[in-house]
């Protein structure tokens, strides 16, 4: 049996596709760099050649793209909508940003990661449509989006859970027009 060609890219490509499943499954401390290797069909010890670590692997798999739209072609008004959106979008759609806040809840590691997500992505992206302390706005609409997050998703708060997505734009859209345009 001919021995399958080397492709160290896709290799890598498949390895944060099983981490961020394992992660997304199993959490950020039930996870294992054995487990995740086994799930592409390789040795433990490439994942280590190509990551360092368990925390270098979660880290590149928690890279993730919020998939924010170029909000400077966004009427202010519709900001909060926009990102109320997206967040539906991001949360619902992606099981390892559940798993990164789960993780980040009780990981150092986790948290670095959703913090570097958040200073990458939302930072740059409300900077570009805010007057000023874009960091200050951008934190505020974090927290207000994490803690929505987090007890609709993970705490299960059955107003939050059984809410629609107008509904819950409806709560959130005033207090983040507020923290975007006051």
């Amino acid at each position: 049996m001919p021995a399958r060609p080397r492709d160290g890219a896709a290799t890598q490509q498949h390895l944060l596709a099983a981490a961020r499943r394992r992660f997304a499954a199993d959490g950020y401390d039930r996870t294992t760099i054995r487990a995740v290797a086994g799930d592409v069909g390789v040795d433990a010890a490439l994942v280590i050649r190509y990551f360092g670590s368990k925390e270098g692997l979660f880290t590149r798999a928690a890279d993730l793209d919020l998939g924010l739209p170029d909000l400077t072609g966004v009427r202010a008004g519709d900001l909060s909508k926009v990102l109320v959106g997206r967040f539906f979008a991001v949360w619902e759609d992606d099981p390892t940003f559940l798993a990164l806040l789960r993780a980040a809840a009780t990981s150092d590691v986790a948290a670095e990661a959703m913090r570097g997500v958040f200073a990458r992505q939302v930072g740059p992206a409300l900077a570009a449509v805010t007057d000023d302390r874009a960091p200050e706005r951008a934190a505020l609409v974090a927290a207000t989006v994490l803690g929505f997050a987090m007890a609709r998703y993970v705490l299960r708060l059955p107003p939050l859970v059984d809410m629609t997505r107008d509904r819950a734009e409806a709560w959130l859209g005033p207090t983040l027009r507020h923290y975007l345009l006051d």
